[in-house]
């Protein structure tokens, strides 16, 4: 699937980050960033802008925050050969607290919120723009979203300057079919803008589920090495690359990076397909009550899992 216009954006460290609160060492995101560069690879979204005001140092770790001296340790001030991005959600991040992009190692900020929230993440996405960042929308949770909710919420991103609007699987719950028909209505709805889409693996469907959004004419792909993100995590970045088929991209890198820094986070934290994610996934629900059985001593009673999450919308 060669498509030159397709853009590839690896999320190892912030979406692997909210399994263990952004703790990687210097040496993990140094290795993640220059494999990521020796793949090609377009964007490495390398954490969160968040306010020290709203979160602690002293329990999560640099990349929460993207300050530009925790950045410039990992580039080594040298020229990028991968743009650096980073996400912010609304009401977790001041305005002031984003510089301005030429004072800054970031060159994308991409905008996180809910259909609700669509309002606040145009102005901020705006102010983004204004201070010559690349932006995105990311809208999450469209699972959850009804109908007309959705269509009046694709309009006012219609209006807005924004180029890119990501499809947002966050609870892993969606199918090909779903897909399919989400991708078409968003370019349909959104004319002039690029697509994006992040899949969660809750049923093993993140990379059939990019697959499809490919297929549908949607640009911009996430992923991560090894899958590794919340809960079930999210498509492998390896697989994704060696279906692209595009001359740019070399696997090889990935690979060794996955050996050499990914293996050993998966002898301490869990993520990718367990049941409680798979449960969570078929239930739309927020995988929240599955990573707190995860990190409990009663990880294996799956089948009491089940019952309580299922009884509870009964």
């Amino acid at each position: 699937m060669f498509r030159p216009e397709i853009k590839v954006i690896d999320c190892t460290v912030r979406d692997g980050g909210l399994m263990n609160k952004w703790q990687f060492d210097d040496a993990f995101v140094c290795k993640v960033y220059h494999a990521l560069s020796e793949a090609g690879i377009d964007y490495m979204e390398i954490g969160y802008l968040s306010s020290e005001s709203s979160f602690s140092r002293d329990e999560f770790g640099p990349w929460k925050f993207c300050a530009e001296d925790d950045l410039c340790r990992v580039t080594g001030g040298k020229e990028k050969k991968v743009k650096l991005s980073a996400m912010a959600d609304i009401g977790r991040i001041e305005y002031d607290d984003i510089p301005p992009q030429a004072q800054s190692s970031l060159d994308m900020v991409r905008v996180a919120c809910y259909v609700h929230q669509i309002d606040a993440a145009i102005g901020l996405a705006h102010h983004c723009m204004d201070k010559g960042y690349e932006v995105t929308i990311n809208l999450m949770a469209v699972s959850t979203v009804g109908p007309r909710d959705l269509e009046e919420g694709l309009e006012d991103l219609s209006r807005s300057r924004v180029p890119v609007i990501y499809l947002v699987d966050s609870f892993g719950a969606f199918y090909s079919e779903d897909i399919d028909m989400l991708a078409k209505k968003y370019l349909e709805r959104l004319p002039g803008k690029t697509i994006g889409f992040h899949g969660h693996n809750n049923q093993q469907l993140a990379f059939a589920n990019t697959i499809s959004a490919i297929i549908s004419g949607v640009n911009y792909l996430d992923g991560t090495l090894y899958g590794i993100g919340r809960g079930a995590g999210n498509c492998p970045l390896e697989l994704l690359i060696s279906f692209l088929k595009n001359p740019k991209f070399k696997v090889r890198p990935l690979i060794e990076a996955i050996e050499t820094q990914i293996f050993p986070w998966q002898k301490k934290i869990d993520w990718g397909y367990f049941i409680p994610y798979m449960i969570t996934g078929v239930l739309n629900q927020h995988p929240r009550t599955a990573m707190a059985h995860m990190e409990s001593d009663r990880k294996e009673k799956v089948t009491d899992f089940y019952d309580q999450v299922s009884s509870a919308i009964e």
